[in-house]
């Protein structure tokens, strides 16, 4: 009997080795999956295309949930990342459900305008103190009342029950208004006293400004398809490119557990998207 409780080890050691071995890859497919889910799956598409602010919210968080399970199985932490991916699919079924279209329609579509109208109206005031507040030039403010003017426009709009119509103008006024204060308030003592619990989350922040540099991108080159006026697209494509390589370049160093190297090729990125902004004739500060 004692002599074969060495085999009976080296087989129970096997025997759980292979377990870990099929727990990770048990782990990977599901990381796969999920992001699969995330980007790609029917649930997406309808969060997408429903224009629904609260089931976008809903994306995000799952995307930040499912960059954090990828970071913790990466760390050898399972259980955890297994948890995250748990929460990551119950906030994509969350939004999937808010996105249903009886959801976004109606009233539910106005008290969404009315929110981002408000929360526009609170930027654009931000806007222009912040601007009193650091001798902004006066292209400043000539920015500013585009802005008030996007808004009465949006306005008009909807009054019409043109509202799709009005919401991608109010867009455009609320990401102009948050780039120029992000901008302008870039360098002030109060933004380099931001503390960051880590690289991983400074990170995250400075994703967070570069994709909402791009997204204003997006809506001026849209909008300048509308107007036939595509005559700044070509100034502008050659910084979209190399703003975009530099995004790349940064997740890679992000996936390599690179994160301080990762946030200062975010920030070249978000740089080059906001000399893409000038060139497309939105003045932004800094």
């Amino acid at each position: 009997m004692n002599a074969r409780r060495p085999w009976t080890v080296v087989a129970l050691l096997t025997t759980m080795a292979l377990g870990t071995a099929r727990a990770d890859e048990q782990l990977d497919r599901r990381l796969q999956s999920v992001a699969t889910l995330i980007e790609s799956s029917s649930a997406s598409r309808q969060i997408e295309s429903s224009g629904d602010a609260a089931a976008r919210e809903r994306r995000d968080s799952a995307r930040l949930l499912h960059r954090e399970a990828a970071a913790l199985a990466q760390r050898g932490d399972g259980p955890q990342a297994a948890r995250m991916l748990d929460q990551a699919t119950r906030e994509m079924m969350t939004g999937a459900r808010l996105a249903r279209p009886e959801q976004v329609a109606g009233e539910k579509a106005r008290r969404d305008f009315d929110a981002r109208l408000e929360s526009t109206r609170a930027l654009l005031a931000a806007q222009r103190r912040i601007a009193q507040e650091k001798g902004a030039p006066p292209q400043a403010e000539q920015g500013a009342a585009r802005i008030e003017q996007q808004l009465a426009e949006a306005e008009r709009l909807a009054a019409g029950g043109r509202l799709d119509d009005a919401r991608a103008v109010l867009e455009r006024a609320y990401l102009s208004a948050r780039v120029s204060i992000e901008s302008m308030r870039r360098g002030d003592t109060l933004v380099r006293s931001l503390t960051f619990a880590s690289k991983r989350e400074e990170y995250d922040y400075e994703l967070d400004r570069n994709e909402t540099h791009r997204m204003l991108i997006q809506v001026l080159l849209a909008d300048r398809r509308d107007r036939g006026a595509a005559d700044a697209a070509p100034l502008m494509q050659g910084h979209v490119e190399r703003a975009a390589a530099l995004r790349r370049e940064a997740e890679g160093q992000a996936r390599d557990g690179r994160h301080d190297a990762a946030v200062q090729t975010l920030e070249a990125s978000t740089g080059e998207l906001l000399r893409a902004i000038r060139a497309g004739g939105l003045y932004v500060p800094g």
